[in-house]
């Protein structure tokens, strides 16, 4: 009798524990969009305000990477521009001379056409005023085109200068650390007082808001699953009790692969799966790497 009540109870806890494993169509895990942050340029870090665990807004400084040397670099190139400008001719002041002495010709010429008319002057004296009058018009032009040409070669000079300076300021503006996406901090590789170098990574961001569950199904769960589809997932609870939340197919690989080690399928004996991607609102109790379980028949 009590070989009879043993075996039935094992019989009970088998199919129980059968129920349980087939109560879902696939598992996979949790895991998020992952954003390393790295440093934009080599220097001392000076400032780094962020911690493991806290959550930062884009556009956030979190910190600052020193700059003295950059700022020195940028004021060297500023004294360059000002040096080579000051070369620059003043075309007001050197063609002041020829200036006048046009005056002087057109009161001359004006003078002498005076007398022509009384005829106090003779045609030839009023052809020497016109042309003296010309001769200076035309001093004054090529003088003016020479000093603008100058002018010009010396601004063209500092073009080059004008850019390095540009690139400075977008150096000297990488130097901040500034948080680009939403999101905690997963993982801090840098302390104030270290040195960064360009490209080295800081920390480690991600947006836990939604985590994505990517799981694996057969071919024959193909036809059962459609993107935007809502689905059941359901994530170990306290004791043998299951948390349940909603989820959206948001990706169905269009290739097939072997099955994961680390994953059940609802045919263990299926050798090639498919992987789909669920985006599940994470109310906090979700982690990276947690396993969850999906219903994609049951109606939400």
């Amino acid at each position: 009798m009590k070989q009879t009540i043993f075996a039935t109870l094992v019989i009970l806890s088998l199919i129980s524990c059968s129920a349980k494993e087939q109560a879902f169509d696939a598992s996979g895990t949790f895991e998020a969009v992952e954003t390393i942050v790295s440093a934009e340029v080599t220097g001392l870090i000076n400032t780094l305000n962020i911690e493991e665990g806290k959550e930062l807004k884009a556009g956030e400084i979190v910190g600052h990477i020193d700059s003295t040397q950059l700022y020195l670099k940028k004021k060297q190139l500023e004294a360059q521009v000002v040096a080579v400008l000051g070369k620059r001719p003043d075309v007001t002041a050197q063609v002041a001379p020829h200036r006048e002495q046009l005056k002087q010709a057109v009161n001359e010429q004006q003078r002498i056409s005076n007398l022509l008319m009384v005829d106090a002057a003779t045609a030839k004296q009023m052809d020497d005023g016109n042309a003296q009058v010309a001769i200076i018009k035309k001093q004054i032009a090529a003088q003016e085109s020479a000093l603008g040409i100058t002018s010009a070669s010396l601004n063209k000079e500092t073009e080059p200068l004008n850019m390095q300076i540009e690139q400075v300021n977008d150096q000297l503006a990488k130097c901040r650390i500034v948080n680009k996406t939403v999101g905690s901090v997963l993982v801090k590789y840098a302390e104030v007082n270290e040195m960064a170098i360009a490209g080295k990574p800081l920390y480690k961001v991600s947006d836990l808001s939604t985590m994505i569950l990517r799981a694996y199904i057969t071919d024959k769960q193909l036809s059962s699953v459609k993107l935007g589809q809502k689905v059941e997932v359901l994530v170990d609870d306290v004791g043998e009790k299951y948390k349940t939340y909603e989820g959206i197919v948001e990706w169905i690989s269009d290739k097939a692969e072997f099955t994961p080690k680390t994953i059940q399928t609802k045919d263990e004996r299926t050798n090639l799966v498919y992987a789909v991607k669920i985006r599940v609102k994470n109310d906090g109790y979700l982690k990276i790497g947690m396993y969850g379980e999906i219903n994609f028949l049951k109606k939400i």
